[in-house]
């Protein structure tokens, strides 16, 4: 992990999202012996951009959850980037309803959240809807919670973290209310790739992200998968994506978890000649779950 100190030792780690956002908590689980900090950034876009222009050391990045699946625009967003996955960190999710103080369940009559916080809460909001509860979709949990606080939005609650209801004054109406008790994040750190090349640790690692293309043929994939197992990788991710303007052609991101760094390091050259375009995204260590 790079370690850039700027003004008052603080380690600079961009998010999307505002302060209070899950974001913000998984980084600092990741980064839970530095002092940080965090740089909100409303969209993933500028996320990427805060690390191009440096006013980021860091970045945490939101993938696939394990509700709602893979967040498939961040994977072109990372292939497109010059920025290297140096770890990973699993998160998880407990969505809360929360309002102004003093405000109960039957007095709210809106509840904005993110698309993927709705999502992972349909359970609970359905009921609401079939009473007549607005559900609007919004860019943050915690930014709907802020915009709660600041504008005094009474019969309106955000679905967003505890954090957010610290930070801004609000009080929990409701709490634990994701459908799926199991609701888990993971989330990529990324750093520049220059900067993590100095300070790669190979022996540390045992995991890697790579994306590539493959020539439009049959069974050019299953080939693919065959000699990684064959060099006893386990692959414990794998994503498609259109390539815009090749229909019918894909990227293919692929984690892979290895025991040896070795046998790893073979596996990629072996499928070299079998593919396009091999990108390494990142190895580094596998987070806990």
């Amino acid at each position: 992990m790079t370690k850039r100190m700027h003004d008052n030792d603080l380690f600079r780690v961009a998010i999307q999202g505002g302060y209070g956002a899950f974001h913000e908590i998984a980084a600092r689980k990741y980064y839970s012996d530095i002092r940080l900090e965090i740089i909100p950034c409303d969209t993933f876009i500028d996320l990427f951009d805060s690390i191009a222009t440096r006013s980021a050391d860091s970045a945490v990045v939101a993938i696939e959850n394990s509700l709602a699946g893979s967040l498939i625009p961040n994977y072109a967003l990372l292939s497109r980037s010059e920025l290297k996955v140096t770890g990973e960190v699993y998160l998880r999710i407990v969505q809360n309803l929360i309002g102004l103080p003093g405000q109960k369940l039957k007095d709210i009559r809106e509840v904005h959240s993110h698309p993927m916080a709705i999502l992972q809460c349909q359970e609970f909001l359905e009921p609401l809807r079939k009473k007549g509860v607005k559900v609007t979709e919004s860019v943050d949990t915690a930014l709907s919670a802020k915009w709660i606080s600041e504008n005094k939005k009474k019969d309106v609650a955000a679905l967003a973290s505890d954090l957010a209801a610290d930070m801004y004054g609000l009080e929990i109406i409701a709490e634990s209310i994701e459908s799926n008790k199991r609701n888990f994040t993971r989330f990529l750190i990324v750093e520049p790739g220059k900067d993590r090349e100095k300070n790669n640790e190979s022996e540390a690692n045992n995991k890697a992200s790579i994306c590539f293309t493959l020539p439009h043929k049959v069974g050019s994939l299953s080939g693919i998968l065959s000699v990684l197992a064959y060099y006893g990788m386990n692959l414990s991710k794998i994503q498609s994506l259109p390539i815009v303007g090749k229909e019918w052609e894909y990227f293919f991101y692929l984690d892979i978890l290895y025991d040896d760094y070795i046998m790893y390091k073979k596996a990629i050259s072996a499928i070299q000649p079998l593919i396009d375009q091999l990108h390494i995204l990142g190895e580094y260590r596998s987070g806990e779950r």
